[in-house]
């Protein structure tokens, strides 16, 4: 088998990557001309690819014929999505479309060709402002995306099922909730909790982490149980269709800082940062996988716990 992870040199797209080698496949990931390869090992193949180049997208497909295509590739970050909409809207949308055309065209051709099983990778955040009684969220429900990434995403998602359903392509999305591990930036808020328990052990931040609303419940996975269910749905999807991908359990800001502070060595003191707080924020978001386990044997199988107490070893280092 091979498969092509399109903006695979990030945070998921290694560990992606790495379990994909484990099931025996040949693998390649794409980075941005330039862009450090920093967490792809040698084993994998890796090409320059700018996906608003339409022209570029096509050649590599041609070219590198993967059984099952995983689109990362995305501006992910909800406050640069403020401050450039363009530039996320280009890639999120005009990106994933460049992926589909290419293979549309493809398929179209005159020579025989196996069809690529494509994941489009979206995000929790299209669901927006979910209602109390909407919880847990099902893929029915209601999309009210509140910004402009979740925007994005929420077409992207579209798109790929009309190209499901009209040209026939294998084309299976999924909406990702929270997900952690090591070497996940700390813009995300257990990254950051780490990040600051470290300086702090370190002598080199007074003892103080400073948070956001605590109270807020979010659904965490690690990412290595989340690559696990890229990896089943790429394969058991049902074209057209969109499967969340999470662990079912929403658990407090609170309760993830606990874990932190359980692991650090250092008395820890916590203050609220007015900075850190959102004028709006949903109360609780919690995904309802019963569609994904309906087509795969996936569950979570690493507890947060130790995912938590690897990552602060990682930031101690």
């Amino acid at each position: 088998m091979k498969s092509l992870i399109i903006g695979g040199t990030g945070f998921v797209g290694a560990y992606l990557a790495a379990h994909l080698r484990s099931l025996g496949h040949k693998v390649a990931v794409t980075k941005m001309p330039g862009e450090a390869d920093t967490f792809v090992r040698q084993d994998a193949e890796v090409f320059a690819l700018d996906i608003l180049e339409k022209e570029a997208v096509l050649r590599l497909l041609r070219e590198w014929k993967a059984d099952f295509i995983f689109h990362l590739a995305a501006q992910s970050s909800v406050a640069l999505s403020w401050k450039k909409p363009e530039l996320t809207a280009d890639v999120n949308i005009k990106g994933s479309l460049h992926v589909l055309e290419a293979l549309r065209e493809i398929a179209a051709g005159q020579e025989p060709c196996k069809k690529a099983r494509v994941l489009l990778v979206g995000s929790g955040e299209e669901y927006g402002s979910v209602l109390p009684q909407e919880i847990p969220v099902r893929e029915t429900v209601c999309l009210r995306p509140g910004n402009i990434y979740a925007a994005s995403k929420a077409c992207q998602n579209m798109i790929g099922r009309i190209y499901a359903q009209a040209y026939g392509l294998e084309v299976i999305m999924v909406r990702p909730f929270n997900h952690i591990g090591r070497n996940q930036s700390p813009v995300f808020a257990v990254a950051d909790f780490c990040r600051q328990a470290a300086q702090i052990e370190a002598g080199r931040q007074e003892p103080v982490i400073r948070v956001g609303n605590l109270d807020v419940k979010r659904d965490f996975t690690d990412v290595r149980d989340v690559v696990r269910a890229y990896a089943m749905l790429a394969e058991c999807g049902k074209a057209g269709e969109t499967y969340n991908v999470g662990s079912g359990h929403a658990r407090s800001i609170r309760e993830m800082l606990r874990m932190v502070l359980d692991h650090s060595t250092a008395n820890i003191r916590v203050e609220v940062d007015p900075h850190r707080l959102r004028p709006v924020e949903v109360p609780v978001i919690e995904a309802d996988i019963r569609k994904m386990q309906e087509v795969t044997e996936w569950a979570p199988q690493i507890a947060l716990e130790q995912t938590v107490s690897e990552m602060l070893d990682d930031w101690r280092k």
